[in-house]
């Protein structure tokens, strides 16, 4: 069976996350070479280890995607071990619950802002200019539905969501001519740490799965399987796409 990505290079944030871990095992499973990035004690060893027991060449390179100085080094990492990055999940991200805007505080608005979009912005810097130098790629933003509808109680991660989609456009109608492109999936509720922050009890989990008109939530290995089509030569037309997965929930 061939393998889609087979010796091609992934760098992935986020990575020791359920979407990002599940991404780590599918890309893995189909022959790339893995950059796993997380925060430093997240578990991202542990995935690594098990997609190298395996038999995938794969790194950890601990990194806090707020620090410009560090992205820098994270891709650094990737070309200086492989030499070159074909595939960019940008997948890192957090969000704080249950905050009007006007019990917002500004230190809170800059801790969503400062990993959710600038973050963002300075693995799209670095990873272009990585991928410009070899010939072009394919990067995959997290943004989220909060990337295209709004919930009350979250705006700063709504915002920083739609600033993902509209950073993704750009970024597409900027690259698209040297071969990079660019696209973003919107996941749907989607079973991992973050989703379990939000079910506080019972009924709460009842009333998400009730949002979805599939009648459930997602697994992680669902959008892993998107985001690697969209790194696919399969997806080869598609560049500025905002690709919600979300069971049916902003088609309502």
């Amino acid at each position: 069976m061939t393998r889609r990505f087979e010796d091609k290079t992934v760098l992935i944030t986020g990575a020791a996350g359920g979407i990002g871990r599940a991404t780590v095992r599918a890309f893995a499973a189909e022959g790339a070479n893995i950059v796993a990035t997380d925060r430093p004690g997240d578990g991202l060893d542990a995935i690594v280890a098990e997609v190298t027991a395996a038999g995938a060449q794969a790194i950890a390179v601990p990194t806090d995607i707020a620090s410009e100085s560090a992205v820098e080094a994270m891709v650094a990492a990737a070309i200086d071990r492989f030499g070159r990055i074909d595939v960019a999940f940008n997948n890192a991200g957090l969000h704080i619950i249950g905050t009007p805007i006007h019990e917002t505080s500004e230190a809170d608005w800059d801790r969503v802002h400062d990993v959710t979009l600038k973050g963002m912005f300075f693995c799209i810097k670095h990873e272009v200019r990585a991928m410009l130098a070899t010939g072009g790629g394919s990067v995959i933003n997290t943004s989220s539905i909060g990337g295209l509808v709004a919930t009350p109680g979250v705006g700063a991660y709504i915002a920083a969501k739609h600033g993902v989609a509209g950073l993704t456009k750009t970024a597409a109608l900027e690259y698209s001519s040297q071969g990079i492109r660019f696209n973003a999936i919107c996941p749907g509720a989607t079973e991992t740490a973050m989703l379990a922050d939000w079910l506080v009890d019972d009924a709460a989990a009842a009333a998400v799965r009730a949002q979805h008109p599939i009648g459930r939530w997602a697994q992680p290995e669902e959008m892993a399987s998107v985001v690697l089509f969209l790194a696919s030569d399969a997806a080869s037309f598609m560049t500025g796409a905002i690709l919600p997965v979300d069971g049916g929930i902003t088609a309502q």
